[in-house]
């Protein structure tokens, strides 16, 4: 039998541990939600809440059509690549611009608002190894990503446990949104751009979570008739990375896969990097993070924001999509190649994220000295 790589969520740091409460009951945007905490941290959402979230998709068709259309997906990167030619590459990059070379047309529109960032974490901060347990940011990123934090509220926005990139990023003074979301948390003293002041907690899938662990054991199993596949239990979703499984089996895996989530109308199967994303059947995604941040910070209406969200994956598409819907700030894809996205800019890799980072907090301290003079 082969060995089977197995991945769970570290503990909880003490950075995180210290992090309180929750939001304003009172949000407009979550006032239909009812809200209570236990022990001071997790949240019991009624199941009269969580049916309204249900959608109407399982996500995972039967048959063997839907089957080898996963596997025709698994051969690209995420999202969907397109056909690349000269033109198209040309066209797509006026289309999508490079967010460094265009960084003073983003600092020009985004005069006279509050900048606040969100950002993935694989494939954006660190780069995409094959063992997604390796994937750690450089100390270079961590520092452009703490100095980034000391000006402008950020957030890391991740497919991962809340827990577990937590453990990459080592850095308290951030807001953490992982399972895609569904696990936010922010640190117990907000930054000072938080107009409400008040630590943040939301897991709206909670009620998933007995249903989550359940379906990692069975996949663990499943998958260890499967050289390379490794699955991961990010607390409120799972993922089934096939990075190191050869190309040969992939559609063998993808049917097994199928054939458990079936079982489970509660669950949905998605696609990202190489990787099957199982999630509960609720109306969450990294687009409705974003506005749930937004809301928590105080900007739910305000029309003084500038959110700059930064992603390579698909999921990172709900949140270009919501940004594009408030016509406020951008979405930034960062790809080495022309794909389908709702992002307004790109950047070709982590690197380049960094320098982007880097320009933003240069460009910040700039502006403080200039009017520090005045």
């Amino acid at each position: 039998m082969t060995k089977q790589s197995v991945m769970v969520s570290e503990p909880q740091t003490a950075g995180v541990n210290n992090m309180m409460e929750i939001v304003a009951k009172s949000s407009s945007l979550f006032s239909s939600m009812e809200m209570n905490t236990d022990n001071g941290y997790n949240f019991a959402i009624k199941k009269q809440f969580l049916k309204k979230l249900e959608t109407s998709v399982v996500g995972v068709d039967k048959g063997t059509t839907r089957v080898n259309a996963w596997v025709d997906s698994m051969r690209a990167s995420s999202p969907p690549r397109l056909n690349s030619t000269m033109d198209n590459d040309q066209s797509w990059m006026m289309q999508h611009p490079s967010a460094l070379n265009m960084f003073d047309e983003i600092i020009n529109a985004s005069k006279g608002k509050q900048i606040v960032m969100f950002l993935d974490y694989d494939g954006t901060l660190s780069p995409i190894v094959a063992d997604p347990d390796r994937a750690f940011m450089s100390e270079s990123m961590r520092t452009a990503v703490r100095d980034v934090a000391r000006y402008f509220p950020t957030a890391i926005v991740s497919g991962r446990s809340r827990d577990k990139v937590y453990s990459f990023v080592q850095l308290a003074e951030l807001y953490y949104a992982g399972s895609h979301g569904m696990d936010i948390k922010g640190p117990a003293k907000g930054p000072r751009n938080n107009k409400t002041n008040k630590p943040v907690l939301f897991q709206p899938a909670n009620d998933f979570l007995p249903l989550i662990d359940e379906v990692t054991r069975i996949l663990i199993e499943k998958v260890q008739s499967t050289p390379g596949a490794l699955v991961e239990n990010n607390k409120f979703c799972v993922s089934v990375h096939f990075r190191c499984v050869e190309e040969k089996r992939w559609n063998d895996l993808a049917e097994l896969v199928r054939s458990v989530i079936k079982e489970y109308p509660e669950l949905r199967m998605s696609q990202g990097r190489k990787v099957f994303e199982i999630r509960p059947t609720i109306k969450w995604d990294k687009g409705k993070a974003l506005e749930f941040l937004l809301e928590s910070l105080g900007y739910a209406n305000s029309t003084n924001v500038f959110p700059i969200y930064i992603g390579d994956d698909l999921t990172d598409e709900d949140a270009f999509k919501v940004l594009r819907e408030r016509d406020q700030g951008f979405g930034i894809l960062v790809s080495k190649f022309p794909k389908n996205t709702n992002a307004s800019y790109s950047l070709r890799e982590p690197a380049e994220v960094k320098d982007f980072l880097c320009r933003l907090v240069e460009w910040k301290r700039y502006s403080r000295r200039m009017i520090s003079r005045v």
